[in-house]
């Protein structure tokens, strides 16, 4: 483990070539109090579709979920060759936040190691925050911990891959909401020019833009993958919401309005294309963050979460539209968000070397 700063790496953008895809297989009942049942099946789904194109990096917290994740795997028609599982015990395993983010210089990969502390919300956290470590070592990788210095000191830093969205040419997305905000305050004192350097320094971004609000029912406290994504180097798609009255209808216009006015890394206007939302989906009362933005890009498909709503037909079409080469496919999600996040949340790529 080192804690260098980087010179001349890169987060490569996630359309481009994966070596795999990480996934952490669902234990812990409280994620999805009352609905865990499904949940099994929704992430077999997931491994079939992934293993078409690259490995499936499956994690699993003993050997009684090997034997239950290789099983159903296998009477789904997984190709079982291409799912390498990895028995390590974890809190709760939501793998594109505590699991490594990769960056690359040519044909050299390091693992960032990010600090996670549950969002800065649960105290369940502490085997999670080793599975970065754990799985760029599975890969022999070296992995690197970010640091900001700041005051005298070495800051390790907090930071969640749900909370960024690059292009893999210098420029990135994320929010004020979940990085700037004193709720749920992940790096207590960091300023914007401090979030910055971080990701100018460890991810090889120069330009970063700032949206503002995530979406209703966000635990998280507004990640990006649930509000606007890069689709190419110049093209970002973003939510809308069309009713007036809905609590997303003035936060995800002001998101809009940002794009509109934001450039890339080289100064160019971006390609805005808008995802609606699908109608409100509501569990015992509680606003769940429904977001078809919450997909996920492997080698050859695009795996979007779907709702059972009128709306999930337009975001699949828009999403074919912008992913011509890939087969945009839809999974049904709507017991999958009553644990606060869906596809996107649950995965991290990891790119070819």
């Amino acid at each position: 483990m080192s804690t260098e700063v980087l010179k001349g790496f890169r987060m490569p953008a996630e359309w481009e070539a994966h070596s795999g895809t990480w996934l952490s297989w669902p234990h812990n009942k409280e994620d999805w109090p009352g609905k865990f049942e499904p949940i099994p099946f929704v992430f077999v789904e997931m491994v079939r579709l992934i293993s078409q194109s690259e490995k499936v990096y499956l994690i699993v917290k003993d050997a009684k979920a090997k034997s239950q994740a290789s099983k159903l795997c296998k009477l789904a028609g997984v190709d079982m060759k291409q799912v390498q599982f990895y028995i390590v015990p974890t809190d709760r395993g939501w793998m594109r936040d505590c699991g490594p983010i990769f960056v690359k210089k040519g044909k050299e990969m390091l693992a960032l190691d990010f600090r996670f502390n549950a969002w800065a919300k649960y105290d369940n956290w502490k085997r999670d925050n080793k599975l970065a470590a754990f799985a760029a070592g599975s890969q022999k990788v070296k992995t690197v911990t970010p640091i900001l210095k700041k005051n005298g000191k070495q800051i390790p830093v907090v930071l969640e891959g749900g909370s960024i969205d690059v292009n893999g040419q210098g420029a990135m997305l994320t929010t004020e909401e979940c990085l700037l905000s004193k709720v749920q305050e992940r790096n207590p004192g960091f300023t914007r020019k401090d979030y910055e350097q971080v990701f100018h320094d460890y991810l090889g971004i120069t330009h970063t833009i700032w949206l503002g609000k995530g979406i209703h029912g966000d635990d998280t406290h507004g990640h990006v993958d649930d509000l606007a994504r890069f689709v190419s180097k110049d093209t970002v798609v973003v939510v809308r919401e069309d009713n007036k009255r809905d609590p997303n209808y003035q936060l995800l216009q002001d998101n809009i309005k940002r794009l509109a006015k934001a450039r890339d890394a080289r100064g160019r206007q971006l390609n805005i294309a808008e995802l609606p939302m699908p109608s409100p989906v509501v569990y015992e009362g509680q606003p769940l963050p429904a977001s078809y933005a919450n997909f996920l890009i492997t080698n050859k498909s695009v795996l979007v979460p779907v709702f059972n709503d009128k709306a999930d037909t337009e975001a699949l079409y828009l999403l074919s539209a912008l992913f011509p080469k890939h087969d945009v496919v839809g999974i049904g999600a709507r017991d999958l968000v009553w644990g606060l996040g869906t596809i996107h949340c649950l995965t991290q790529q990891q790119p070819q070397r």
